[in-house]
């Protein structure tokens, strides 16, 4: 009996990718080195990696390493197109990359006694995971972004608006893309900005969200440096999550509760849950006690985010009126669960979670 070969799904293909020369922002010291540094690689890299450092927006390299650059390696940064301010503080970022296409970013200071800035970077354009609450899922997916864009989008970012050391840093990828479906690069970006050479960013203050690609976690978490992770999970049951979540029909709740538990928590590591409430598909007070429950022992000490749905025109879903989202969450504390509602930055002017599309 022959038996039908199981479609691929689209993130099971591999996204395309970009053309040409490496991104000189890419690079790690060692393989400077093995290109034929005409200096110190560390010392190169570290005018590449820390924009503190650059005049006029660009790193100030000297003659023979840019020329060497020149040669080996691509020295253009993602170009900040448009920049809008929300009322709130937020600012929603257009780049352009070398191709043409674009990306946004979304840079969020928090006006505190010691001023922080938190980065919501893009890992690909677009996204192959389809999710249909969400505005970037409606592109679909047209390419993954190389290391060297991930890291030039964070580096042009704070080039134009800072912070001014990176130690003030904080950075999500909940932009543009599913980042698991893009390990490769995100990684190397991931070992790149973590290099004590460069932006010498903690681990622990990068946060990698998923649309839950198992494959990609058990992959991530044997990975070092070791991001933190976020989980977008969005509903209760097997039926209504496939129903919005395609990737739920390959890798299902029960699986992806597994994928946590062999995940191997560090001391003081915890998992972000992102449960975006959509009025009168997920935020009945069953499926927030069919969360409790599928959460376990992880009720307790890890972070539940509810977001209520930022409404853009690629999604006919909508936010709960406040009663209902205020009344699933009180639900969830008495559970014992650590719950905070994230009133999403920058929604006038749509740069808030899921509005994100270029």
């Amino acid at each position: 009996m022959n038996l039908a070969t199981p479609a691929l799904m689209p993130w099971d293909q591999p996204a395309p990718e970009k053309a040409g020369l490496p991104s000189a922002f890419g690079l790690l010291p060692e393989e400077l080195k093995a290109l034929g540094c005409p200096n110190n690689e560390d010392s190169l890299f570290s005018l590449l990696q820390r924009p503190w450092t650059w005049v006029d927006g660009m790193p100030k390299l000297g003659k023979e390493n840019r020329a060497f650059l020149e040669s080996v390696a691509d020295l253009k940064l993602p170009r900040i197109d448009e920049a809008l301010s929300s009322e709130d503080g937020a600012t929603k970022l257009a780049l352009k990359l070398v191709d043409g296409k674009r990306i946004e970013s979304v840079h969020m200071p928090r006006r505190v006694k010691n001023p922080r800035v938190t980065m919501c970077i893009s890992s690909q354009v677009g996204c192959a995971m389809g999710c249909i609450f969400c505005a970037t899922g409606a592109m679909g997916i047209q390419r993954n972004l190389s290391a060297g864009e991930i890291v030039g989008q964070v580096l042009s970012v704070m080039a134009k608006l800072g912070p001014g050391t990176s130690s003030k840093l904080t950075l999500v990828f909940m932009g543009m893309g599913e980042p698991l479906h893009n390990l490769d690069h995100l990684h190397r970006a991931i070992r790149v900005m973590t290099h004590p050479a460069g932006l010498n960013i903690p681990a622990r203050r990068i946060t990698v969200s998923t649309s839950g690609l198992v494959s990609g976690i058990e992959k991530l978490a044997k990975m070092q440096p070791r991001p933190l992770l976020a989980l977008s999970l969005n509903a209760t049951t097997d039926e209504a999550r496939s129903r919005t979540m395609p990737v739920n029909k390959v890798w299902n709740l029960g699986r992806l509760r597994a994928s946590l538990d062999a995940w191997g928590l560090r001391s003081n590591e915890k998992f972000t849950f992102e449960y975006v409430l959509l009025a009168g598909e997920n935020d009945a007070d069953e499926d927030a006690d069919r969360l409790v429950a599928w959460l376990g022992t992880l009720k307790r000490g890890h972070n539940i985010n509810l977001i209520p749905m930022n409404e853009h025109s690629q999604s006919d879903f909508h936010e709960p009126a406040e009663v209902r989202i205020q009344a699933f969450s009180d639900r969830l504390k008495s559970h014992g669960c650590f719950v905070t509602v994230r009133r999403s930055r920058g929604r006038d002017v749509n740069a808030a979670c899921g509005q994100l599309v270029k």
